[in-house]
């Protein structure tokens, strides 16, 4: 077969050119995202209740809903959230692979069935239920000076911007923030309402009855006159003078009742429970929020968006501007750039360490040619996998360089061993390949092997280790068959038999070079012959090894995912309860005046109303934004952690609120920021305040814990509120229903939804409610006047009462449950693994009734610790069982993976001293780790067994495959170092991605070699004694084909 090949190398180079092509054509069109679509799919649904207050809507909307909700198909949790504006939204999370789709068809037939079971106001405004999008790539700031106000620029960016970016091919979904949409406002006039003797409820009506579209039908349809004319009405009113004009009443004598003169008609906001948006100076604002839809490509999303704003910026009314705070595409690009340099890096430094080993130019272009090839080939097969160019995708790229190039080497190894002894090139490449060409099929076999159980894993932890291994899986397997075809055909026309570096000075370095290689080989083997005279000492020294690793793994801290520097932060802060927006306003105004001070910080915005940690509406509750600049442009105050603390100094120096600054998650879909979610849930059906008291006592006592940096909720149930009583008695006196107290109570002060009206193209709400004045505070209820069943107007104070009491501005629920959210860092120099157990050891204390649950990375964290342990010794006995069936012996395969722990001492000794986390980076260095280490002792195995089965005594047969596997070995292993040096000390995007992984794989990789190449020829020998004593010396033992080098 490699005759064939050795004699046709056109067909090899040609298979190999559209192999490269193939991968170039696949690389212009995968698609690239920041990761892949990681987060379990959620599907919310949302719902409204104008008026109502957080506690009515979990009582009377959101139980019925979570009610019907639970258990739908794949379901794994469910969180909501009521709130005091007449919102609530529920989230149900889904197991990783679940259609969401399918998932939100399945929710929304669940929220059919309790349509009977809503307030008839809830079902008019619309329960809406869609699929979570959980890939954010942009945030756009559409910003005015003082020309226009905010619903201004929150409308004209709805009608004019939104439907544009949405028509852009893989945006998922872009939405404003906040809820500014215009909306016909009828302001009441409570006094004039009393003094004409109508109630709202007549507006109400009166509005339906008028304000209509009408089908009047056509003139001489179906007849025999010459023409036929359609007869057109109206239809809906849409300015407002139509409202100011439409009649209320019109009796004999002629008077005539308009809107106009009891109420106030007004073109403004649908919702002013909160504002949006507040970019930098105070400016008007309308920020938008750009989804992907998972697998496409996220730069030619942002770069159509960019182009989209420049062109449309140019038909912007004067004085209004854009600027994009937040885009994916910035730390894609410095992220690829990054992977580009340390891709060129690492390649240079791999063939540097191969023509120092090799010493032959000729030699040295062989395997540059077919790692190209395997890189640039990978691509293809991941087109064809369905995966994208990500971050996890780029890192397992740039660890292949170093791990290709190994089948390359140990093919121009062999064949220049032969051309040493002046054998012709194609009779040297033809003899060497069939001596190695087991030896590849193994090494590639065990790699391969070792990333099989991967894709047995399910959740995001599965989708990190998928994307991961099955590219190197890929670039590995394309190696083998370049090394198998594309090498050989090489070798055979490239090198010459004796072939010798023209260059005297180089010459020389390769001569010195080669005279300390051998004296230290003679050395490395007169330190292997004292380790086999004391075996018990050296298998003593690998149970130290052993205990060594094991109390290494338990010291480093454990983590999920490392957090990377996105040049974003987000500070949150509450107000005293009962604070006004003015009020949070202006403290937010003020913190942004200081912060945009700070050296690194290019760009901030301000949120009144929303704590985007909680995601949870208030008016005392407030957000700030932070876009930093470029890390290289920062100054002094490179680091994101030090300019999250001056942030910190500035809220701290206010004289009210409670405030804490974040970073972004290095993985969307789990949370607003980077922390622990913690939930504590009520089983007992006790009032909130019980849990409330319960949450500040967990809180209190976490803070007073070591690991524990900060421990923090936005709920508190001291929030100043009215309660309504409403005497029945009194109310049947005057004639009056309860229900007529309330609907009365609804309309003047929570506002009804009317009717609608098309302007602009679109669809908008008619809004009627008491105008501001008359709805200020307690005392407005003396304006308020109930029409009872005889026409008269009955006072509102002598039926019905405001009491003031405290309450809760949110209601979280979890699984049906009372709940609060408890968002934990883990303090300076502790893992959020030791945050974790912390909390759990804290929750053992809590009493009976009480529980606690962790959401969100939280959540997948505490999953992804027991999978790990799995995952691993599942790699492990895949590749034993894999050796067992090559040896076919269940004893051999013992003296390659015994050598393992070697590596993975290495491993916890660099992460340990570099300062990395045991992260799911590492978890997935260390199974890549297997192959490589077991690797370098199958090489030594193998061949130890062919000088056995040749006849050789056992010690002999050790330390000569010892001698002549030890040049490939370290060829192969410092090229795989080297590869992992420039990402070790890569700056930038994914830096702390960089660390963690080239800080293990060099660790494992050097202390696997340094220690492996010792303690291998004393493992064969000993298992190897103990196979021929249970099975005999004239066993045959099947070997693969191994050099005989």
């Amino acid at each position: 077969m490699f005759k064939k090949i050795i004699d046709r190398p056109v067909s090899a180079t040609v298979v190999a050119v559209i192999i490269f092509l193939l991968g170039l054509l696949a690389l212009k069109s995968l698609p690239m995202e920041t990761f892949p679509d990681i987060a379990p799919p959620a599907v919310a649904v949302t719902a409204r209740y104008p008026g109502a207050n957080a506690e009515t809507m979990a009582r009377a909307v959101a139980t019925p809903l979570e009610q019907v909700i639970n258990g739908v198909e794949n379901m794994t949790y469910m969180s909501s959230t009521s709130s005091n504006d007449g919102t609530l939204t529920i989230t149900v999370f889904f197991k990783q692979g679940t259609n969401p789709d399918q998932a939100a068809v399945n929710v929304q037939n669940r929220v059919a069935q309790a349509s009977n079971q809503l307030p008839k106001e809830v079902l008019q405004a619309g329960v809406i239920t869609a699929k979570q999008q959980n890939g954010m790539i942009m945030f756009i700031d559409i910003y005015s000076d003082d020309r226009y106000d905010g619903e201004f620029v929150n409308n004209y960016t709805l009608i004019n911007l939104i439907p544009q970016i949405q028509r852009i091919q893989g945006v998922g979904k872009a939405a404003l923030f906040g809820s500014k949409d215009y909306a016909m406002r009828i302001w009441l006039n409570p006094a004039q309402l009393t003094a004409y003797r109508i109630s709202p409820q007549e507006v109400i009506e009166a509005i339906n009855n008028q304000n209509l579209e009408a089908a009047p039908g056509r003139l001489g349809e179906g007849s025999n006159v010459a023409y036929e004319y359609a007869i057109r009405y109206k239809g809906k009113l849409n300015q407002e003078p139509d409202y100011e004009n439409l009649l209320i009443r019109a009796d004999e004598n002629g008077k005539i009742l308009r809107l106009k003169d009891i109420a106030r008609i007004e073109l403004g906001s649908l919702d002013h429970a909160y504002a949006a948006a507040v970019s930098s100076r105070g400016r008007p604002d309308a920020g938008i929020f750009v989804f992907q839809v998972p697998g496409s490509n996220a730069n030619d999303i942002q770069t159509a968006i960019f182009n989209l704003l420049k062109k449309a910026k140019k038909s912007f009314p004067a004085g209004l501007d854009y600027t994009v705070s937040y885009s994916t595409k910035t730390f894609l690009d410095e992220a690829i750039d990054q992977v580009k340099h340390t891709f060129i890096e690492a390649f240079i430094l791999v063939f540097i360490v191969v023509f120092i080993f090799l010493q032959d130019l000729r030699s040295t272009i062989i395997p540059a040619i077919t790692v190209l090839v395997s890189i640039v080939g990978t691509f293809f097969f991941m087109k064809l996998l369905g995966l994208t160019i990500n971050m996890l995708t780029l890192f397992a790229l740039v660890l292949a360089i170093g791990i290709v190039v190994d089948d390359a080497i140990v093919v121009v190894e062999a064949v220049h061993t032969k051309l040493g002894h002046n054998v012709p090139p194609r009779n040297a490449t033809v003899s060497a390949m069939s001596e190695i060409t087991g030896v590849i099929i193994s090494i590639t076999l065990v790699m391969a092997a070792v990333f099989l159980p991967v894709s047995l894993i399910d959740g995001p932890v599965g989708m990190f280790y998928r994307q991961f291994a099955f590219t190197l899986a890929i670039a590995i397997i394309l190696s083998a068959i370049n090394a198998l075809t594309l090498s050989p055909a090489l070798c055979a026309i490239l090198l010459k038999a004796g072939h010798t570096n023209d260059q005297k000075g180089i010459r020389r370095i390769f001569h010195l070079f080669n005279l300390g290689f051998d004296a230290a080989t003679a050395k490395y083997i007169r330190a292997a012959q004292v380790l086999i005279r004391h075996k018990g000492w050296t298998m003593g020294g690998l149970v130290v090894i052993v205990i060594a690793t094991v109390i290494l793994a338990q010291k480093v801290p454990k983590a999920f995912i490392p957090t990377e520097d996105q040049s974003t932060l987000i500070s949150t802060v509450n107000l005293a309860p009962g604070a006004g927006y003015t009020r949070t306003k202006k403290l937010l105004d003020s913190v942004e005046h200081l912060v945009s001070k700070i050296d690194g910080v290019d760009f901030t915005s301000i949120v009144v109303g929303e704590n985007l940690m909680s995601a949870s509406v208030s008016p005392s509750f407030g957000s700030m934004y932070t876009a930093l600049k470029p890390k290289k442009d920062r100054g002094k105050f490179a680091d994101i952690n030090a300019i999250a603390d001056s942030v910190n100094k500035i809220f701290y120096g206010l004289p009210e609120g409670n405030s804490y600054t974040f970073n972004l998650p290095t993985v969307q879909g789990f949370g607003t920021i980077d922390g622990l979610d913690v939930v504590l849930k009520d089983n007992t059906g006790a009032p909130i305040t019980k849990l409330a008291d319960q949450a500040n006592k967990f809180i209190a006592a976490l803070l007073k814990q070591k690991e524990i940096g900060t421990a923090y909720t936005s709920f508190n149930a001291n929030y100043p509120q009215y309660q309504l009583d409403v005497d029945d008695v009194r109310a049947k006196q005057f004639g009056l229903e309860v229900s007529d107290v309330l609907s009365t109570m609804q309309a003047y002060y929570g506002s009804i939804y009317a009717s609608d009206f098309n302007r602009f193209g679109k669809y908008y709400r008619v809004v009627v409610q008491a105008d501001i004045p008359f709805r200020v505070d307690e005392q407005s209820l003396q304006y308020i006047q109930v029409k009872n069943k005889q026409g008269e107007m009955v006072p509102m104070t002598a039926v019905a009462q405001l009491k003031r009491v405290f309450g809760p501005e949110v209601i979280n629920h979890l699984n049906q449950s009372n709940a609060i959210t408890i968002s934990v860092q883990a303090a300076k120099g502790y893992s959020s693994d030791d945050a974790m157990k912390t909390i759990d050891q804290v929750a053992s204390q809590l009493p009976h009734g009480y529980a606690h649950e962790y959401i969100g990375m939280a959540r997948e964290e505490q999953a992804a610790g027991s999978q790990t342990v799995f995952v691993f010794g599942l790699c492990v006995i895949f590749v034993y069982l894999l050796l067992s069936s090559q040896y076919e012996s269940y004893v051999l395969p013992l003296a390659v993976m015994l050598t393992l722990p070697t590596g993975i001492l290495g491993v916890f000794t660099f992460i340990w001293w570099m300062g990395v986390s045991n992260n799911i980076y590492v978890q997935i260095t260390l199974i890549m780790l297997i192959g490589l280490l077991a690797k370098n002792a199958i090489l030594i195995v193998e061949f130890a067994v062919q000088r056995r089965r040749a006849g050789h005594p056992l010690v002999e047969a050790a330390l000569e495959a010892a001698r002549l596997r030890l040049r490939p070995i370290l060829m192969t292993s410092l090229a795989f170092i080297a590869g992992m040096l420039p990402l070790l000390f890569a700056k930038g995007a994914t830096e702390q991605g960089n660390v963690a992984i080239a800080s293990g794989a060099i660790g494992g990789m050097l202390f696997g070699v340094v220690l492996g190449v010792f303690i291998t020829p004393v493992l064969f020998i000993i298992f190897q004694a103990l196979q021929e004593k249970i099975f005999g010396n004239k066993h045959r033992l099947p070997a693969l084909a191994i050099a005989k080098l």
